[in-house]
């Protein structure tokens, strides 16, 4: 059995670089984030389509790279420099847990939205 799994990432800003998604399992780290996909910054939204997804319980990690140099820029704090975001309503001040990410997909599949948002004002 597969599902598929419709991804809408908004808050996306004009003239950054790729949007990348990752969808995650088990964690938010990038261990349990295995499958991914990019693509660039066009408009204010974004959609990506994850098909042949074993149904269970999945999150979504997202983020403007800026930079395009394919990972999240980071203060010395661990802080994102780079617009970035979840699936679930979660909080802007880190990391969430997984549990407040997390979705159930079922077989035919689900459909999510991630905004995405800055932690600290643009440089």
């Amino acid at each position: 059995m597969a599902a598929t799994l419709k991804v809408e990432v908004d808050g996306i800003e004009p003239g950054g670089g790729p949007v990348r998604v990752a969808l995650c399992q088990g964690g938010l780290s990038e261990p349990f984030c295995t499958r991914g996909d990019e693509e660039p910054a066009s408009g204010g939204r974004a959609s990506f389509t994850f098909r042949d997804v074993a149904p269970g319980t999945y999150a979504v990690a997202a983020f403007q790279d800026a930079n395009a140099n394919g990972r999240i820029d980071r203060t010395g704090l661990g802080l994102p420099l780079e617009p970035y975001g979840f699936s679930g309503a979660v909080a802007r001040r880190g990391r969430p847990d997984f549990s407040d990410a997390a979705f159930a997909l079922q077989e035919p599949g689900a459909a999510v939205r991630v905004r995405l948002a800055r932690a600290l004002p643009r440089r």
